[in-house]
């Protein structure tokens, strides 16, 4: 028997999909629902590595948590990582098989990977009573309709009802909704089962008579309002952001346990990955992250940290462009903290053989580790677990680079040299006893009278700030209403043609 579906899609990325995915799976679980998460396409540099050792996105990870899972390739069949702007490396089922430009994937690639996914779909519907499909920017992309395989596509392909989500924070959310609907064809808006509006703020009762209009308009409901709510944004696809204490813009710091503050500075590179590495940092009390892209911005900073990315060979040249390679070396020399996690670990040491990602052949590293990279052909896709600085660690890998470490004192998979850290472990931070014995370390080479609170688990912040999403959905939204349409799992929206659309 398959399981109920839906596809939450959005009127614009960053709509909210992806948390509102996340809280209708949280409110599901805990209604006893086994649900699952699915995302047919994404597009992140954010990626995790599940257990038997593929690729995803970590938001489809996060959303896989929320359903209280454990995530595979199923649930986010594609990966697209950005290398530029004009091409990407595409990751099926868990594993890279290329690299191709926008206009070779649009141009028939994609389509011919729309099997593929409804297959995924249909096993993960086979085992779970409901999955709760994520779209991927606005449904009403009409240029790319063709060979759509993540919001309507994958809706007419598997019948599955469409939510659409909009943000009215943004403002013209009514509008949006209605225009969303209006460029679909008359089969897919027959998918459209109705709207969620996210993010308001204020008297829902001024929004009701615009809600009553709307349905008037385009024959369909509204199926909750969403309340404004800070630091929510958990595992985001992209952006800079810092999500469970606030964001870098909100620079919400819990107050400190000890006398100081601890400056934390993350290296703004090009086409950074992982940047969720932070967060761990960010949930601590009395930490203060935030993303940089001046050498003067490093002055104050007690740690620096170089994070991943997509293309080291590039991100190398920006910090020497920018001044900041020089002002990174000055820093190692004074015995002043930096952190490089995976291809900044690879910009800290001293020279990388690349044929594959940046094809520049010997590049100079900024030698502060003694480390040698080469470029390998085939990626590396672990989850290791071992221990540093007497507390136990596990993590994930993602990256071409292979490392030969030859000197400085061993640290995870890479070295330390001085009050400089490198390694290739993504989500180290997030082991608790680890971090605070990094930050403890840190603030000491920092001077700082910075004490890490003893008692903060980031996997139970994690789990309040998913609980925070479900309630959001239990709360504001109309389950009873939700939860039917979920389980027909098909759709239930009406024909809507307004003058000029398409036929």
């Amino acid at each position: 028997m398959t399981g109920g579906g839906l596809l939450v899609a959005g009127t614009t990325s960053d709509a909210g999909k992806s948390v509102v995915t996340a809280g209708i799976c949280r409110w599901l679980v805990r209604q006893g629902v086994k649900v699952a998460p699915f995302k047919a396409q994404n597009m992140s540099l954010n990626s995790f590595v599940t257990k038997e050792g593929a690729e995803i996105g970590r938001a489809q990870a996060m959303q896989a948590q929320a359903c209280r899972v454990e995530p595979t390739a199923l649930m986010n069949p594609v990966l697209l990582k950005p290398g530029g702007e004009r091409s990407s490396q595409v990751v099926l089922l868990g594993k890279p098989v290329g690299e191709l430009s926008a206009r070779g994937y649009h141009g028939g690639r994609q389509q011919q990977l729309l099997g593929t996914v409804l297959d995924c779909l249909e096993q993960l519907r086979g085992t779970y009573d409901a999955v709760i499909c994520e779209g991927a920017g606005s449904p009403a992309e009409i240029n790319l309709r063709r060979t759509d395989i993540v919001n309507m596509g994958i809706a007419r392909g598997a019948g599955l009802p469409v939510l659409v989500v909009g943000d009215i924070d943004r403002g013209g959310v009514f509008a949006s909704f209605f225009g969303t609907v209006a460029l679909l064809s008359r089969e897919d808006q027959e998918c459209v089962a109705g709207f969620l509006v996210n993010k308001f703020r204020g008297d829902v009762s001024l929004l009701e008579p615009g809600l009553d209009m709307l349905q008037g308009l385009t024959g369909r409901r509204t199926y909750g309002v969403l309340p404004f709510r800070h630091g929510l944004g958990i595992d985001e696809e992209d952006g800079l952001r810092v999500s469970l204490r606030g964001t870098v813009r909100e620079s919400v710091v819990a107050p400190p346990v000890g006398e100081d503050v601890l400056r934390v500075a993350v290296c703004a590179v090009p086409l950074m990955s992982n940047f969720t590495d932070v967060d761990a940092l960010a949930a601590e009390p009395g930490v203060v992250v935030r993303f940089v892209d001046r050498p003067e911005e490093l002055a104050d900073a007690d740690l620096v940290i170089v994070p991943g990315t997509r293309g080291t060979v590039r991100a190398l040249e920006w910090l020497r462009e920018r001044g900041l390679a020089g002002a990174l070396v000055r820093r190692a020399a004074e015995q002043r903290p930096v952190l490089g996690i995976c291809g900044g670990f690879q910009m800290l040491g001293e020279h990388i053989e690349d044929d594959v990602e940046s094809r520049r052949g010997h590049v100079e590293g900024l030698g502060i580790l003694p480390v040698r990279v080469r470029f390998a052909r085939e990626k590396t896709l672990t989850r290791p677990a071992g221990e540093a600085l007497g507390e136990l660690v596990e993590g994930y890998e993602i990256h071409h680079g292979v490392a030969e470490v030859t000197g400085g004192e061993p640290f995870l998979d890479g070295c330390r040299v001085g009050q400089t850290w490198g390694t290739h472990w993504h989500g180290s931070l997030e082991a608790d006893g680890f971090r605070r014995a990094f930050l403890r370390e840190v603030a000491a080479a920092a001077g700082r009278r910075f004490v890490p609170a003893p008692d903060t688990s980031f996997a139970a912040l994690r789990e309040e700030q998913l609980d925070r999403l479900g309630d959001l959905i239990e709360q504001h939204a109309d389950t009873d209403a939700l939860w039917r349409l979920i389980e027909s799992g098909a759709p239930r929206g009406l024909p809507f043609i307004p003058p000029g659309a398409p036929a």
